[in-house]
């Protein structure tokens, strides 16, 4: 499958502002990069530094005026659908150091509150299974609700007001899973058939010896998804992250398959 990426992003500034930049789709095993090119309006100073987990790259801007940003892509999405109930879960003990982190709680995945409910609610399941089972009552329990959540939402919040966006899906997803002791970490990247079309978040849970993406709102099937970067949840891959005053004045993402 390939996907065509098309993005505009149009950010005010009123003075001298740095940015961190996080939306370029990197090459990897499973995604083939076949092209790409961006275009950025004039900056005091631009450079590049690795994302978390070394996957992805962060631009690291200095501007005085408006940014704007024009980036394309077309992808080659290479991974197997695979059934993710099937997949067995790997012991804490036996996991690998770089999975490791990815049992703890974080700053918006506070998975140590959600530990009794999880045992009550989907004690008699384990490793895969039991990813499905959060995954599908997530999508049954919550509303998608683009007015219902704000960049400090939190998946207890979520948990609580059962709704949210695709960041808040993903957090209480990957909460629960650290809850039940399977390493999960928060995904951003771009899907074709999220509505509305933006950026998308997913989770990644570690089954079976190696990641597996799952998509709790339902609109990004595992062999559809490009990836931008991972991290322990949205706070560390944001797409944009300003440091200074900027005020949003446009933004579109378009995500096509190719004929």
């Amino acid at each position: 499958m390939i996907l065509n990426i098309d993005v505009h992003l149009h950010y005010a500034v009123q003075a001298e502002t740095d940015i961190i930049l996080q939306i370029t789709v990197p090459d990897f095993a499973d995604q083939r990069l076949l092209s790409e090119d961006m275009d950025l309006s004039e900056c005091l100073h631009s450079g590049a530094v690795l994302g978390e987990e070394r996957f992805g790259e962060r631009k690291l801007l200095h501007i005085d005026k408006d940014l704007e940003c024009r980036y394309r892509a077309r992808v080659e999405i290479d991974r197997p659908l695979l059934d993710i109930a099937s997949l067995p879960a790997v012991a804490p003990h036996k996991l690998p150091n770089d999975a490791l982190r990815y049992l703890m709680p974080s700053r918006y995945c506070q998975a140590d509150q959600l530990q009794s409910f999880v045992e009550a609610e989907f004690g008699d399941s384990s490793g895969g299974e039991r990813i499905a089972r959060i995954r599908d009552w997530i999508f049954e329990s919550f509303r998608y609700s683009s007015e219902s959540s704000n960049s400090q939402t939190t998946a207890i919040d979520t948990f609580v007001q059962r709704q949210g966006v695709c960041r808040d899906f993903a957090h209480v997803l990957i909460a629960l899973a650290r809850a039940s002791s399977i390493p999960a970490r928060f995904v951003s990247g771009y899907a074709p058939y999220v509505i509305p079309q933006d950026f998308h978040a997913v989770a990644e849970v570690y089954l079976d010896h190696t990641w597996h993406l799952v998509d709790a709102t339902g609109m990004a099937a595992s062999n559809q998804i490009a990836r931008i970067g991972i991290g322990l949840d949205a706070a560390e891959v944001s797409f944009l992250s300003s440091f200074g005053f900027i005020m949003f004045q446009n933004q579109s993402v378009q995500v096509n398959i190719e004929d």
